[in-house]
């Protein structure tokens, strides 16, 4: 299934686009698209018997906004230099373990939403990447396989990145990662029975109609289900839990000098194959 949330930023509400991608209201059958969904496998029942069926109300597509495809989020987890190719453009050394860091959820914005480059920004950089969306408890688990039994589905996620402040100002990379609007999702949380290889996907970005980004997540240095099991060896995963699981090579950061950073004005699109498209503006702060 393709889920999805559509309407005003703050008060989106449920949807699903069926196979002839046509729009449709859940609204009647669940609160939102969140961990409480995902975690119940009954309630997705009853949401697929209906999709089949096909007697759930049309929405008018034309002028609605798509939100996130996913509502309150617990927490963003993210793994940094986890493509080879990636690895390689920037000069570093292949990580021994998964480089961990966070993203707060209230970085999330929905796929076509503006992006705002941070006052005093010089370095906001792009990134495509696959997100995975949690939908079973995981702690201490103890093999990949087990780390992909937990996945619910997975989304397009924006990992928009200042790199200045994310390298050079210090600390860790929190500074870089966290600016608002800093994770376009969705457009759909697409479950995992029509993933059926997370490793063979296609991944895609473009700057003002210039590919940039032209990758695979066969190239992932820690692939999905062992990422999800690395994981929960440090933290619970909850229901409604995202992780970022990196991005190729063809960032900004990775090109010669002068590096083409984005400014107010730029246009950004970008695509995981089978998981949908994004299409951002970007704007100063």
């Amino acid at each position: 299934m393709k889920l999805l949330r559509v309407g005003t930023a703050g008060a989106e509400r449920p949807a699903l686009l069926d196979g002839d991608g046509t729009l449709r209201d859940l609204s009647a059958l669940v609160a939102d698209i969140d961990g409480s969904l995902l975690a119940d496998a009954a309630a997705l029942g009853r949401v697929r018997d209906a999709a089949a069926a096909g007697g759930l109300p049309v929405l008018d597509a034309a002028g609605l906004r798509v939100g996130p495809p996913l509502g309150r989020i617990g927490k963003i987890v993210c793994i940094g230099l986890n493509y080879h190719d990636h690895a390689r453009e920037t000069g570093a050394e292949l990580p021994a373990e998964p480089v961990v860091f966070f993203k707060a959820p209230d970085t999330v914005v929905g796929p076509h939403d503006t992006v705002l480059v941070p006052r005093g920004s010089a370095k906001t950089d792009w990134e495509v990447e696959l997100a995975v969306v949690i939908g079973r408890r995981a702690r201490y688990l103890e093999s990949a396989e087990e780390g992909l039994a937990q996945v619910a589905g997975y989304a397009v996620a924006h990992d928009v990145s200042e790199r200045e402040f994310q390298i050079e100002r210090g600390g860790t990379w929190d500074k870089g990662k966290n600016c608002e609007t800093f994770n376009p999702l969705g457009p759909w949380l697409v479950t995992a029975d029509e993933v059926p290889d997370p490793q063979r996907l296609s991944l895609r970005l473009w700057v003002n109609g210039e590919l940039k980004q032209d990758g695979s997540t066969a190239e992932q240095i820690f692939p999905v289900g062992e990422v999800v099991r690395y994981v929960s060896r440090f933290m619970t995963l909850y229901p409604g839990d995202v992780i970022n699981t990196g991005t190729p090579a063809g960032v900004a950061m990775g090109h010669p000098e002068p590096k083409p950073y984005l400014r107010a004005g730029d246009v950004v699109e970008l695509e995981v194959e089978g998981l949908g498209r994004q299409r951002q503006e970007f704007r100063d702060a």
